[in-house]
């Protein structure tokens, strides 16, 4: 049955950046199609309280991934504890608006410290564990800033930061796909989540973003996580090297 596909059971998930919004909605949908999930954030408030209180096998794991060696560790960590790891999800990562002119080095290595070379790491750190136990699956959490350029805020590090993401995701399905590893990406639109929620109540931002979206609303983590379930399981096993972009058709225009 197809349905079938859609199911993780016995499979050992981690989601970085997953105790709220986007993370929190993947993390939900993969246990509830049977994965053992792993969530990982600087803090939790109260993301695998709510998970496990609707009865999920959730574990949560505090890492910072602005420390360099925080993805490799938490990959290692997940791999040693539970014998295997059978899919990568990373979704954390931090927005920064600011003209360029005004964008200083701290906040630039910050950002990419987050979005990409956090990414980067822990797929590294999971090649190796993925290849020995005959495959898994990488998804990485791109955005639709890594295919245009935002208005009416600017944002050209964020913009560079998320298309390296969807650039990693295509080559090392190239990389890997003997291995029987496959890796995509996800290109949310405007979702409203807590990381949005101000951008929401700019009245200079809202309207445009609303106005450039064909289907004239922000989405759901739920939808993303939908995307991602398919995406992350058996139902996608000739998918690699595929970003998939969920905006509410904003790329359209």
């Amino acid at each position: 049955m197809i349905i079938e596909r859609f199911r993780a059971d016995e499979k050992v998930a981690l989601v970085t950046g997953g105790t709220r919004g986007i993370g929190l909605a993947i993390a939900r949908a993969l246990a509830e199609a049977g994965a053992q999930v792993i969530i990982s954030a600087r803090t939790d408030p109260g993301g695998s309280e709510s998970l496990r209180a609707a009865g999920h096998d959730v574990e949560y794991r505090p890492a910072d991934l602005l420390e360099h060696g925080a993805a490799d560790t938490l990959v290692q960590g997940v791999v040693r504890d539970q014998g295997r790891l059978d899919i990568l999800v990373n979704n954390a990562g931090i927005a920064d608006h600011g003209a360029t002119e005004d964008f200083d080095d701290a906040r630039l290595d910050r950002l990419m410290s987050v979005n990409f070379d956090a990414v980067f790491r822990a797929c590294r750190a999971a090649i190796v564990p993925m290849r020995t136990q005959g495959g898994g699956v990488m998804l990485n959490i791109g955005s639709i800033s890594g295919f245009i350029s935002n208005i009416p805020q600017k944002q050209s590090a964020y913009n560079a930061s998320k298309a390296a993401v969807h650039m990693l995701s295509k080559s090392l399905a190239s990389d890997l796909a003997a291995d029987n590893i496959r890796v995509n990406a996800i290109a949310p639109g405007y979702i409203m989540t807590e990381m949005t929620a101000g951008g929401f109540a700019n009245p200079d931002w809202a309207p445009v973003w609303t106005d450039m979206t064909p289907m004239r609303r922000a989405g759901t983590a739920e939808e993303v996580a939908a995307a991602a379930l398919f995406l992350c399981t058996d139902a996608s096993s000739y998918v690699t090297g595929s970003v998939l972009t969920i905006d509410g058709g904003y790329t359209t225009r």
